[in-house]
């Protein structure tokens, strides 16, 4: 199916917006996570539209080029969550489905936890709850799983993850055809400063997240090296409506391009169950 390929204004920046699908399909907003853009959803946005889904996929605060504010604080998740719901404003989308991996989770469960009239479910990829991660981090072996955090916020951050033509980046599994656009100058540093905004200081009280009360279903994959499996449980603690714990078998963190027939799946059926 053609996509649209829109341009929208907000907060004095210009966002690339991909729409496609069914035209009076139910509508699944998808959020990337770090450091890919839209892209890392191309071939799940196919299989949803296979299921009657319309998608609505956001190159984020930061990735778009046109969307690229200077200032850490311009990427607090206030800021990244009034972004989408002012983009579904401009499409004049009063519902729709929210699915989000790695940092578009967080994002994700924020808008769905905040503005249960909005989204009539969730589904969240790798990236649970924000207060299992809080959780998570205080026991087991997420903490060690997050220790790469602490130089994502360092000033340096940007030359170190684009030396040598990216190989940090690769080292983390960035296909070279992904870490190709976050070479050109300053194209890394929005990504970055979500981290920063939101994972340095009193972190507990940034990521601040109620129990979600619309119907969720976690997807988390049993070889990721950054999000471990208890995060992803306790996830269903918080949340109070219809919730699912989907596991994938053998897959690394980059769910969305290396499981895409698994998460359409999940996808859909959550749209269906709704």
């Amino acid at each position: 199916m053609e996509t649209e390929h829109l341009t929208i204004d907000h907060d004095g920046l210009s966002f690339d917006v991909h729409l496609s699908g069914p035209a009076r399909g139910p509508v699944a907003v998808l959020l990337h996570g770090f450091p890919v853009d839209s892209r890392c959803w191309d071939d799940v946005i196919p299989r949803l539209h296979d299921s009657g889904l319309r998608t609505v996929a956001i190159d984020q605060r930061g990735y778009s080029p046109g969307a690229r504010p200077e200032g850490v604080d311009a990427y607090t998740l206030d800021k990244l969550t009034g972004d989408v719901l002012a983009i579904l404003g401009h499409l004049n989308i009063a519902y729709s489905m929210v699915v989000g991996h790695d940092w578009g989770g967080i994002v994700a469960w924020h808008l769905a936890a905040n503005n249960p009239d909005r989204f009539t479910s969730l589904v969240a990829v790798s990236t649970g709850h924000p207060s299992a991660m809080r959780d998570a981090l205080m026991a087991g072996d997420q903490r060690d799983r997050s220790t790469y955090i602490k130089w994502f916020v360092e000033p340096d951050a940007e030359d170190r993850l684009t030396a040598d033509g990216g190989a940090s980046l690769r080292t983390f599994g960035v296909s070279a055809a992904e870490i190709e656009p976050l070479l050109e100058p300053g194209a890394l540093t929005g990504p970055l400063n979500w981290y920063r905004a939101n994972f340095t200081g009193d972190i507990a009280t940034k990521l601040a997240c109620p129990p979600v009360e619309i119907p969720t279903t976690m997807v988390w994959s049993d070889a990721d090296d950054a999000l471990g499996r208890e995060q992803a449980e306790l996830s269903g603690r918080y949340a109070y409506g219809d919730y699912r714990f989907s596991v994938i078998a053998g897959v690394d963190h980059w769910v969305p391009q290396n499981a895409a027939p698994a998460v359409a799946s999940e996808v859909s059926l959550r749209s269906s169950l709704f």
